[in-house]
Order: C-alpha cells, then structure tokens, then sequence
C-alpha cells in the first residue's frame, strides 16, 4: 500500500521519523501526548491490583480474607481474557480509521471503567451484584487496555524518528510502568494518611475517582496528537481504490503476516510473565510469603518500580546501538538463570532492604525485555496491519501467560508449591529465549518501519532537516 502520509502544520508524520531539530520536537510532543494516556490506562488498571487487600473482603468473601485474595487476583485476571477481543477491536479501528481515534476511545472507556468501581456498592449491600458489577468493570477496562497496548506501540514506533525508534519507543514502558509507580505512589500516600479501617471501609475508592478524572485530560491531550496513517490506508478501509487489500483485518494478518504475529505471540510469553511475576504479583509474595509488612512493601515495591521505570530510556537508546536481538538474549539468558534463586531468596527475607535489592535485580534483567517490547513488535509489521498484529499478538500471550501469573502465584503459595511457579516462568523465558535467538532478524536487516521511509517525488514537496523531501508509507 502507497501514499502519502498526512500532513500536519506543513509537515508528513513521515518525515518526523527522519532526523533533524524539528522533526525531534515533533517526535517528542507527540510521545508525550501519546505516552500521558498510556500512563493513566495504565494507573487505572493497576490501582485494583494494589488496593486489592483493602476492597478484597467488601466484594468477595468477607469471612475468608485469604480466600476473597484469591477471588480478587482471580478478577484480575479476568481482564486479560478481554485483552485479545480489545486488540482486535482497537487494532482493526486504528488501522482502518487512524491512530488517534483508537486511542482516544480507548482511554474513554478506561475512565469509564474507573468510575463504576468507585461508586459500586459491596457484597453487604447489593449482594452478588456487587461481585458481578465489578467483573463487568474489570472487563470493561480490559478490552480497553488490549486496545491501548497495541495501538500506543505503534504510534509510538511511528513518530519516532529514525535512528532513535528504540528511545522514543521505549517510553510506552515508562509510562506504563509509571502507572504502577503512580499506584503504588498513591496507596503509600493513603496507608501514611488513612488509617487501615478508613482505607478498607471508603478509601480505597479514592485512587478510583483519581483515575476516572484523569483520563478526562488525557481524552482532550489525545484529540490534539498527529496522525500517522495515510489518507489512502483509510480509503482502502472503505473500498475505493484498494478494496483487495482491506488493512487492519483478521485475513490480511492471517494470510499475509501469520508468520509475524506467532513470533509476537511467544517472544511476548516469558517477558510477560516476568514483568507480572516481579511487578505485580510480588507484593503479595512479599506480605504472605515473605511476612513483610504492607506498609513496607508499598515501600519497597515503589523505589524499585521507579528506578526500573527512569532507566528504561537508557536502554532503549542502547538498543538503537547493538540491536533489539542481542537485548533480548540477554534478557532470556539472565532471566531463565535467576528467576528461581531470585524468588526463592526472597521468600526467606525479612530485611526491606535486601527485598528492595533483590526485586531491583530482577526488574534490571527484565527491563532488557520491557524497553524494546514495543520496538521489536512494531518492527515486524507493514503500516496496513501493524496495530492488529502487535496488539493481538501481545494480548494472546498477556491472556494465556502473563495476566494469569498472579492468581497462579497466590494459588500454589496457598497449597504450598510457590516453588512451582518460579519453574513455569523459566519455562516461559527459556521458550521465548528460541525465538529471540532464531527467528527474529539481526541488526542490519531493513524493518517495515524503515520502509516506511521511501523518498518520494521532491516536486511540490518540502523538504526536512536533512534535505529529504517527504516520504510515504508502502
């Protein structure tokens, strides 16, 4: 598919991807509204999981606390089942109506979601429509979020310039990431301002209506960003000129990129369990197993959580140095060695500080992964699929792996086999370690994103920074 890209203020999205002072400011302030809606998609998303010990009781089993934990991390989960109807969803709108507009409904919904777990009445009150109400809202803001995902993966692979796609890139982590931080940041504000009876009687509500506010800046920020699909890829959507070749559908990804999409499938598969076994899951690992206090954990879990957010920049500029392939590796190698010593070193700890230590070292073996997550998807698709396929992809194994290691990990812990979930996700690691090491391309090789970039026609055109006049997508 050809054409050229849409221009804003004088200039194509393409030509942003080039070099040069104008094209970096583009870039950045496009990032920056791009990765502001992923950080509160993220926050909203995340707040559940880390007030989950204070509303657990409220809405599940209130007799049992462990229990009502589990039906709570259970919910959890029940978001990554609506992860893959999202990204198929948002994928198919954002490359058949543009970018922009996908991501804008997205965090809509996301809002929407946060709203209803705020206000929704407990189990005492309403009875199992308490229960209910909340898997709808968890479902709500998990089709929402597997559109996020994918989507934000692509634009921001798309407005970045072209020698630093693996720094640009690599603030969707940042943020997503930062809404942990954020989370995490708000619970120990609230455990050091509320009393333990005030968080779980109202409290825990507050990081809700938090979130439901927040996204309604994010929606006016998001009508602002550029767009980077071209006029031709949206005609082709509705007929026209390229009826054959329908971008954003099930049977262009599946006849023509299969093979693409079942690499994202399982190169995801360890790093997505990583991330959640030592972003999510631990801080219960940390209070039940390792019987530190929550107010310690909250603690622990927040420095760790910001120093691995600040440094994914970093490497992701290293990666636009040695290549996406060597990064990985060493995350496989380095993750399916230590995930086990790791985790089993810190079931024992008592000490805060070698817990933070001990987490900080996992976070840095998995950032190898999580700084060029989006960058390496994106990369393997044509502008025509690339938001279905890297969203799809990611949420498949978001939905069979990652989402599900929380409930995994506080089901085996209670029935005293923690040890086997460290053994499923080495499992996990060392799969995806085969991929990174044979089927994805070396350094040198053109991307789909470079070919993004093909000198067109200098008549009529304006040139950039570098002399190059525009450039139109394929």
């Amino acid at each position: 598919m050809s054409g050229v890209t849409p221009s804003v203020e004088g200039m194509t999205i393409a030509q942003t991807r080039g070099g040069g002072a104008a094209a970096t400011r583009r870039a950045i302030t496009n990032t920056l509204k791009g990765s502001a809606g992923n950080l509160i998609e993220w926050y909203d998303l995340y707040v559940y999981a880390a007030f989950s010990a204070y509303f657990a009781t409220y809405f599940f089993n209130a007799k049992d606390p462990v229990q009502a934990q589990i039906d709570a991390y259970l919910t959890f989960a029940l978001t990554f089942l609506m992860r893959p109807v999202g990204s198929w969803f948002f994928g198919r709108y954002a490359d058949r109506r543009g970018r922009r507009a996908a991501l804008t409904l997205s965090v809509s919904l996301m809002g929407v979601g946060s709203l209803l777990v705020a206000v929704l009445p407990g189990l005492a009150q309403i009875g199992v429509w308490s229960t209910v109400l909340l898997y709808l809202s968890r479902l709500l803001q998990g089709f929402s979020v597997g559109g996020e995902y994918g989507t934000a993966a692509t634009y921001m692979s798309e407005v970045a310039t072209a020698k630093r796609r693996g720094f640009f890139s690599s603030f969707q982590y940042v943020t997503l990431v930062g809404g942990q931080v954020l989370a995490l940041l708000t619970l120990v504000i609230l455990q050091n301002v509320l009393s333990d009876a005030d968080l779980k009687g109202w409290g825990w509500r507050i990081p809700f209506l938090i979130g439901a506010v927040a996204s309604l800046i994010v929606l006016w920020l998001r009508r602002t960003m550029d767009e980077t699909i071209s006029k031709e890829q949206v005609a082709a959507a509705k007929g026209g000129e390229f009826e054959a070749i329908q971008p954003g559908t099930l049977k262009l990804l599946f006849t023509k990129h299969w093979k693409p999409f079942v690499i994202v499938v399982f190169l995801t598969m360890g790093g997505t369990c990583a991330f959640y076994l030592y972003t999510t899951y631990i801080l219960s690992f940390m209070n039940n197993v390792s019987h530190i206090p929550k107010t310690q954990t909250s603690v622990i879990n927040f420095w760790a959580l910001f120093v691995y957010m600040i440094l994914h920049p970093l490497f992701g500029l290293l990666s636009d140095k040695i290549g996406r392939k060597a990064q990985l590796i060493v995350f496989g190698v380095l993750g399916a060695i230590f995930t086990w010593p790791i985790m089993s070193t810190l079931a024992g700890v008592k000490d805060p500080f070698i817990a933070f230590l001990l987490m900080l070292a996992a976070l840095m073996i998995v950032i190898n992964y999580t700084s060029i997550s989006a960058i390496v998807k994106a990369e393997l698709f044509p502008a025509s699929v690339r938001a279905l396929g890297v969203g799809l992809g990611y949420a498949i194994a978001n939905s069979l792996f990652g989402g599900t290691v929380p409930f995994i990990g506080e089901w085996l812990s209670s029935a005293g086999h923690k040890e086997w979930l460290f053994t499923y996700v080495t499992v996990t690691i060392l799969v995806s370690l085969v991929v990174y090491v044979f089927f994805l391309p070396n350094k040198q090789k053109e991307t789909h994103l470079d070919e993004d970039l093909t000198p067109v026609d200098p008549v009529g055109a304006p040139a950039d920074d570098d002399g190059r006049s525009g450039a139109r997508i394929r």
